[in-house]
């Protein structure tokens, strides 16, 4: 027994040294150095040393004094726990690395509130006592029910985190409880405070994630959790992650396992509103050429909204040239599209530097706008709390309470029911504000909104027609957008896998992982909605992750999950048509064109220097193009499957009055041909109003004659 528990510690020992050797590399620079695995490799010499040491070590006075010390520090560590930062990372009952199959309880009160369900974050459906309930809840009501994890290898357990039920009907959670470890699943060793169990405080509420962090971290395969006092008018519900460091074997061929999960050298962190500032200012530095940083307001607290633009020639708008846009954070605690834009806009840069052929075209063909933090005030909430503390909703607001969701004109409405847009009627955030100028200023052609809680694609339209809860509300552009989602979507390598298990209550696999948004849940006053109404701007919401606020640990997986749908997304605004219109006499662009496609009930306008992008999928399709004071052009243009738009250039003539008004205004003399065309038109006019006239005196000359008689 003594030598068990030798053999423990030294285990102990080594993946403490390998999580702070991790955890450094995260703070740093991800990928792990010569030298740091020399440094790895020399822990791992000591262990085996201490460990040889260990096999003739016997008991003594100063063993003895030494578990003494470790109660009392168990002891000040379990009083400490709360604010506490854990060590070692979940090991993914939220981000479901962990599967199903590794969870098993004493019992469960229903299919839908079984141990699966048992997961921190976890959402329920609407109604309770469904598939999909909001917790695993204990069938039977004692201190004997437990929730088993089984890490599948020995892992060093450090800590759990639980939270209630995720219910709107009813209140459930477990107030403390205790933890018991074992190899087997048959022999259980209590987790102990000193030479007493330990007793862990759980939840007051429902949503708070609360955090216990073992006095004494062990080594073992399963753990359970085990209630011990629930709130009193409820029952035994919870769910849970659990943070532990799997241990390395060095007899095993996957002892080098540990990698970083992408090979990209990209900085993998979680990056506050000071880091990400330095990190973009770093990637203007190393491609000067290429980016430019701006902002386009403040949050309600005066942070910035930062913007990277990504361009061969940064700064300006080059005729024909698509401008693209990707937004995230505008949910604060929804971080992975932030990080996933900050890879990017590196990713991007180092592969222009290195002549990556795809890279390149991408950055000559398109102007690229990256905007990674909407929501910057919500977010500065959520990180001060961490990945797994700071529970579902925490951040997602405004400082002000706003849901930015929800925040722009709903011009859904005032399309069908003809209402008029009264911006001063509903509060509006800054940072809503500043986004619709931006809209405003630049001709956007294609966007994605990036969020985080499910796993799925959606697209306009995000509101149902009379409020109806969920209903499909297509676009005219039904087609394209769904092409749009079916893009990302198929490319995301977690939506493309068929054994995935769904996140909370959707099953978005049936639907191929895309969905129209109002056939989701209806969200009046959505930016997709907006951007498709107000400007020209296609636009879709990508759901990220199941997981809200991956922990750190994730962030290399989820850039390898992400990579291919963020750039085969962007190469899909070159698809369907684009052209200038012009002026027949000066040859210069003429703005605000309306560019008509037939057979489709959405119309487009030309920008300020008369450039015009329209989105379709391959096929044939009459265009037409009008402005006013101009005659209208008709032309017939063909889009093929490549991503490559079609030029359709369009050269639209004055009609003859706004001409002559046009000349005149210039101070210049009105051509000959056209002066006898005026004077014919004239006496064409003199012409009718004289027959005119005579007709009408006939008329009442024979009027005067019949009153005679």
């Amino acid at each position: 027994m003594l030598m068990q528990r030798l053999h423990v510690c030294a285990a102990i020992i080594l993946c403490i040294a390998r999580a702070r050797l991790s955890f450094e590399n995260q703070t740093v620079d991800n990928n792990v150095t010569k030298s740091e695995s020399n440094d790895l490799k020399s822990v791992l010499n000591l262990v085996g040393n201490v460990t040889e040491s260990l096999d003739t070590a016997k008991p003594d006075e100063d063993h003895t004094q030494a578990q003494r010390n470790a109660s009392e520090d168990g002891e000040q560590m379990n009083k400490e726990t709360h604010g506490a930062k854990p060590d070692c990372p979940p090991l993914g009952l939220e981000s479901l690395k962990v599967s199903d199959d590794q969870l098993e309880s004493s019992s469960y009160l229903s299919v839908g509130l079984g141990p699966h369900r048992g997961r921190l974050n976890i959402q329920s459906g609407i109604e309770d006592d469904d598939e999909y309930d909001g917790a695993w809840c204990a069938g039977v009501e004692d201190q004997e029910q437990w929730l088993q994890l089984n890490a599948l290898r020995p892992t060093l357990f450090t800590g759990v985190i639980l939270q209630g039920r995720n219910s709107i009907w009813s209140l459930n959670w477990v107030r403390t409880y205790k933890v018991q470890f074992s190899n087997d699943s048959s022999v259980w060793q209590p987790c102990m405070n000193g030479s007493e169990e330990a007793v862990f405080v759980g939840n007051e509420d429902l949503e708070t994630p609360v955090l216990a962090l073992f006095p004494e971290p062990l080594v073992a395969q399963y753990i359970r959790i085990n209630p011990q006092t629930w709130f009193s008018n409820g029952t035994i519900c919870l769910r849970a992650e659990v943070l532990g460091c799997p241990v390395p074997d060095p007899d095993s061929q996957h002892f080098s396992e540990s990698e970083s999960g992408s090979l990209d050298d990209l900085d993998f962190r979680h990056h506050n509103y000071n880091e990400m500032r330095k990190l973009m200012k770093s990637v203007n530095d190393e491609c000067p050429n290429i980016t430019r940083i701006y902002t386009i307001g403040r949050s309600y607290t005066g942070l910035k909204l930062y913007v990277m633009e990504i361009s061969d020639n940064p700064g300006k708008h080059e005729l024909g040239e698509p401008e693209f846009r990707y937004v995230a954070g505008m949910h604060g605690n929804e971080v992975l599209g932030r990080e996933l834009l900050l890879n990017l806009m590196q990713y991007i840069c180092r592969g222009y530097n290195r002549g990556n052929q795809r890279i390149v075209q991408l950055v000559k063909d398109t102007r690229i706008h990256l905007l990674p933090s909407m929501n910057p005030d919500g977010y500065e909430t959520a990180y001060e709390k961490g990945s797994e503390l700071s529970g579902w909703a925490l951040g997602r607001y405004s400082f002000e309470g706003i849901d930015m969701n929800h925040n722009f004109p709903d011009l859904n409405n005032i399309m069908w029911d003809a209402q008029e847009l009264a911006m001063d009627k509903k509060r509006v955030a800054p940072e809503t504000r500043a986004v619709i100028s931006w809209m405003q200023d630049i001709p956007f052609v294609l966007s994605a909104n990036l969020h985080g809680g499910e796993l799925v694609v959606t697209y306009p339209f995000d509101c149902t027609r009379d409020w109806i809860p969920r209903q499909d509300t297509p676009t005219a552009d039904n087609d394209f957008f769904r092409w749009l989602a079916t893009v990302y979507a198929s490319t995301n390598l977690v939506m493309a896998n068929p054994e995935r298990r769904i996140c909370h209550s959707e099953d978005f696999q049936q639907h191929n992982n895309i969905i129209n948004g109002a056939d989701w849940h209806t969200v009046p006053g959505s930016m997709n909605d907006f951007s498709y109404l107000h400007t020209n701007c296609f636009e879709i919401t990508v759901e990220l992750s199941c997981d809200k606020f991956p922990h750190v640990s994730e962030l290399p997986i989820e850039w390898e999950n992400n990579k291919e749908s963020l750039l085969l997304y962007m190469e899909q605004v070159h698809r369907g048509i684009k052209g200038v219109i012009r002026d027949k006499d000066t040859r210069a662009g003429i703005a605000n064109a309306v560019i008509k496609v037939d057979g489709l009930g959405h119309d487009i306008r030309s920008a300020v220097d008369g450039d015009y992008w329209r989105l379709l999928n391959p096929g044939e399709y009459k265009i037409t193009v009008w402005a006013e004071g101009y005659f209208p052009r008709i032309r017939h243009c063909s889009v093929g499957s490549e991503p490559h738009a079609t030029i359709c250039d369009f050269t639209l003539t004055k009609t003859s009055q706004d001409r002559l008004k046009q000349i005149l205004a210039s101070g210049g003399k009105i051509p000959r041909d056209n002066q006898v065309r005026i004077r014919a038109m004239r006496m064409r006019k003199l012409r009718a109003s004289t027959k005119i006239l005579n007709h009408r005196r006939e008329q009442q000359q024979r009027l005067n004659k019949v009153k005679r008689k």
